[in-house]
């Protein structure tokens, strides 16, 4: 997503330096092209070897040497400029306009967007001053990124702890992100459903949601305004999506009603149990013989009961997985559930299917095409069945 993009990493001398280096590394590991513009005092904290080796170009920290200009060429040069850790010193700079060092002079040349990743202490995150000049950064359209809490360097615990490296790297990507579906509200499920036995049992499937979050956060990334209903995994909410957590069938049948009406988009990923227990006991289930019967009835479909509440603007896709005859399987289920497209994918191929980071999928569209792709990480999959649907 981030291939061949120009970012300004730019790293301001707090303890939070240290995650910078991790964050560069995950830039360059996205494709990017990154510039480190240090100001003088992170050298107490990261040697500018260290920026230098792992962007593989020298850091920019000093406005005294023979590049001093070198300010407006990276200013001109970047898609974005992303400063993490901000100290409360660098921010009130940035807010005031003042430029007494590579950094400052770089941001104020900057043509590209600006992302600003505080991280202080406490009380100087708290100070009226610092949160005003937040504010001014945002007046004039920088991005400030929230703070998260937790025990800080002086021992204290709450707000002003520099945002995590995978979370900034979200924001990145949603700055970047070309917005095609900018406008779409789309409606997605993901996960397992559990369908209870006994209050301490139940009945589920090995899902655990990740090709279904993969596909909310791309389709964050592309503008979608998107509502992820969810059965139970160990997965955190993807920043900028609504998520919705239900546990069974009926659960999820009834949240996807709720606010399939407001969707242009319906993207079924969820592993939905097709049986309950048809009684559920009050209290745990003794261990009384060598052997238990459970008396299984259908849930009900979540699809073919959706049909009739299908508008024309919608489009619906399906998600069929399948162990044999696994085309015919598919077609069928695009039919039978009135789909646009279905998403198929074979636990008979290595790397694809349920636990995986990586899938292989064929896609067949209503009018009878079909396409097939390689395995690929289940973000790469994410991204072709999206690019379908604009």
């Amino acid at each position: 997503m981030l291939a061949g993009k120009k970012i300004i990493l730019g790293v301001t001398g707090g303890i939070a330096a240290y995650k910078s280096v991790y964050l560069l590394r995950l830039l360059k590991k996205a494709g990017a092209e990154v510039q480190v513009v240090c100001t003088p005092a992170v050298r107490h904290f990261v040697g500018e070897l260290t920026f230098s080796t792992l962007s593989q170009r020298p850091v920019f920290e000093g406005l005294w040497s023979a590049q001093w200009s070198a300010h407006v060429e990276i200013g001109i040069w970047a898609d974005l400029m992303v400063v993490a850790p901000t100290t409360t010193n660098t921010l009130a700079k940035f807010a005031h306009g003042l430029c007494d060092n590579a950094l400052t002079a770089v941001y104020l040349a900057a043509k590209c967007p600006v992302m600003v990743a505080p991280a202080m202490d406490l009380d100087m995150f708290l100070h009226p001053r610092t949160q005003a000049n937040m504010r001014m950064l945002e007046e004039v359209g920088n991005t400030v990124l929230p703070t998260e809490e937790g025990f800080l360097a002086s021992g204290l615990h709450g707000p002003g702890r520099m945002l995590a490296p995978e979370a900034i790297m979200e924001h990145i990507e949603m700055a970047l992100s070309p917005k095609p579906l900018l406008g779409k509200r789309l409606l997605l499920t993901a996960g397992p459903t559990q369908e209870a036995i006994d209050p301490v049992r139940y009945v589920s499937n090995h899902s655990t949601g990740k090709m279904g979050f993969s596909l909310a956060r791309e389709a964050r990334n592309l503008g979608a305004e998107v509502t992820l209903i969810t059965g139970p995994t160990a997965l955190a909410a993807p920043l900028g999506v609504t998520c919705v957590r239900v546990t069974s069938a009926a659960d999820m049948l009834e949240a996807t009603q709720k606010h399939l009406a407001q969707s242009d988009i319906l993207i079924m990923s969820a592993a939905i149990a097709d049986y309950t227990p048809a009684e559920v006991a009050t209290q745990k289930i003794k261990k009384t013989g060598d052997s238990i019967s459970l008396d299984m009835k259908k849930t009900q479909d979540v699809l073919r009961t959706l049909a009739l509440l299908k508008q024309p603007h919608q489009t619906w896709v399906g998600f069929a997985l399948e162990t044999n005859n696994e085309m015919a399987h598919a077609q069928d289920k695009l039919q039978r559930k009135n789909l646009d497209m279905i998403v198929l994918n074979s636990l008979q191929d290595p790397g694809a299917g349920f636990a995986h980071d990586t899938n292989k999928i064929t896609l067949i569209r209503k009018d009878g095409t079909v396409s097939g792709f390689p395995l690929k990480s289940k973000t790469e999959v994410a991204a072709d069945i999206l690019a379908q649907l604009y």
